[in-house]
C-alpha cells in the first residue's frame, strides 16, 4: 500500500466528520442564503491568504536533504499566488464589501486553523503541512465544482461570484495528483507520520470553519 493510500484509509472517520458538517450538506442541496456564502468566503479568504506564506516558511524549513521537496514546494507556491484575490473578487460580485472582509479580522475558527498551521511549519515538523494541502485539497475536489453548480442557481447570482470554487474543483484535481506523487516520495516514517497527523487535525479544524457558519449570518 502506498502512503497516499494510508493517509486514505487512515483519516476515513475525521473525513466524515468534516463532510457531516450540516452547512455542506445544505450547501450541496441549494439550501443556503446569500449572507451564508458571503460568509463562507470570508472565512476561505483570511485561510487562503496565508497559503503562499506557509508554503515559503515550510521550504525555508527543509532541510538540503529534501530539495527534491522544496522543489515541489515552490511548484505550489506559484499555482497558488493571489488566488486571495479570486474569493474578494467573489464577494464583490456576491454584493458583499470586498474591502470590509480585506481589512477584517478572521473568525475564532480560522484563526485557530491557520494558527495550527503556522505551529506545524515553525515548531514541529515542516513536511506536516502536507497534511493541510491534503485536507483542502481534497476537500475542493469533493465539493467546489458541484456546490458553485447549485449555489449559482440557488442565489440567483453571475457566475463570476464563484470564480473561487469553479476554479479550484477543477486546479485541486490536478494538485492532489501532484500531492500523491510528493508524499508517496517520502521515506522517513516521522515525515508520513506529520503528514498523518497533521491531517487529521486539519479534518477536524476546518469542519469547525464551516459549523461556525450559522444561519443567516451577516458578513
Amino acid at each position: 500500500m502506498s502512503f497516499y493510500q494510508h493517509l486514505q484509509q487512515a483519516t476515513a472517520t475525521e473525513r466524515t466528520s468534516l463532510l457531516g458538517a450540516p452547512i455542506i450538506g445544505a450547501a450541496l442541496s441549494g439550501q443556503v442564503n446569500r449572507q451564508q456564502y458571503i460568509a463562507f468566503l470570508q472565512r476561505a479568504f483570511h485561510h487562503v491568504k496565508h497559503t503562499v506564506p506557509l508554503l515559503m516558511a515550510c521550504g525555508a524549513r527543509l532541510p538540503d536533504s529534501q530539495e527534491w521537496l522544496r522543489s515541489a514546494v515552490a511548484h505550489y507556491i506559484q499555482e497558488e499566488i493571489g488566488h486571495h484575490e479570486w474569493i474578494l473578487n467573489d464577494i464583490a460580485a456576491a454584493g458583499g464589501d470586498a474591502e470590509a472582509v480585506r481589512h477584517s479580522q478572521p473568525d475564532f475558527d480560522t484563526d485557530v486553523m491557520v494558527a495550527y498551521a503556522y505551529d506545524t511549519v515553525l515548531r514541529r515538523n515542516p513536511v506536516g503541512l502536507f497534511g493541510m494541502v491534503y485536507v483542502l485539497e481534497g476537500t475542493s475536489v469533493k465539493l467546489a465544482s458541484s456546490a458553485a453548480g447549485v449555489l449559482a442557481q440557488a442565489l440567483d447570482l453571475p457566475a463570476n461570484a464563484f470564480s473561487y470554487l469553479s476554479s479550484h474543483g477543477a486546479l485541486d484535481i490536478e494538485h492532489i495528483g501532484d500531492f500523491e506523487n510528493v508524499v508517496d516520495k517520502l521515506d522517513d516514517q516521522h515525515d508520513r507520520q506529520a503528514v498523518e497527523n497533521c491531517a487529521k487535525v486539519f479534518f477536524r479544524l476546518y469542519g469547525n470553519v464551516f459549523r461556525s457558519i450559522p444561519a443567516g449570518e451577516q458578513a
